[in-house]
């Protein structure tokens, strides 16, 4: 099962909520489109509610944060004061330091697990259901859990996307190549396991799940072909 990483970063003072990503974004689209109703109508939101919104945020900080002009055949302009300026610069900059936080942060390798299941000489593959490589075969298996062993991993990722409960019968092998997966450098662990009940089905990000003979598989996502060839190697098949 994949995981994201999502985040809220609010601006306060003085325990007054000022500016979310919302908020902000209304003031970059004031400061666009010098325009409080067209920043309202691109987010989809009526003028009363955009007013309403900048108000509170004025009535936070103490001070204006836009200047309204009445007139022209535009029916007038609304631009940002320095202040508000100011406001917007500084929620970007620690939205910004936050972010560059996170990269450096989560840039590091991510531990995954691939689980090879055989019965009656057939190989279980799922076919994935997202990108990348959607629509393609592929082992089942998944990213490892925080305080969760690659053992564990590996049965509750076979169970949740092909029905199958299996047990560890002994280690394929560890496959670190940093471009083995286009979103990033995933290292797996590749067991393979002994089936020992359930029905088989498809779920979690398995579009669909099905028995391949081995003899005739179809070219899988990844690096699995370089997995099932190692697989084979042990069994004196390849």
């Amino acid at each position: 099962m994949a995981h994201e990483v999502s985040y809220r970063l609010w601006l306060k003072k003085d325990g007054h909520f000022l500016l979310s990503e919302g908020r902000a974004r209304l003031l970059r689209l004031i400061k666009e489109h010098g325009s409080l109703s067209k920043a309202a109508e691109e987010m989809k939101m009526s003028y009363r509610h955009a007013w309403g919104a900048v108000k509170k945020i004025e009535d936070a900080l103490g001070t204006k944060i836009v200047y309204s002009e009445r007139g022209g055949q535009e029916g007038g302009t609304t631009s940002l004061t320095p202040e508000g300026e100011r406001l917007l610069a500084q929620y970007e900059n620690q939205q910004r330091v936050f972010e560059d936080h996170l990269k450096k942060l989560y840039r590091r390798p991510a531990i995954a697990t691939d689980g090879i299941v055989v019965i009656d000489d057939k190989l279980l593959l799922i076919r994935r259901g997202k990108e990348p490589f959607k629509g393609k075969y592929a082992l089942p298996g998944g990213i490892v859990e925080y305080g969760e062993t690659v053992e564990r991993c590996v049965i509750r990722e076979v169970e949740e996307e092909t029905g199958l409960r299996t047990r560890i019968l002994d280690l394929v092998g560890v496959y670190s190549d940093p471009e083995r997966d286009p979103r990033g450098h995933f290292i797996s662990v590749a067991f393979r396991l002994a089936f020992v009940g359930g029905q088989l089905r498809s779920g979690d990000d398995a579009a669909a799940v099905k028995l391949f003979d081995l003899s005739d598989l179809p070219k899988l996502a990844f690096d699995h072909d370089q997995i099932v060839s190692d697989f084979l190697s042990m069994l004196g098949r390849s």
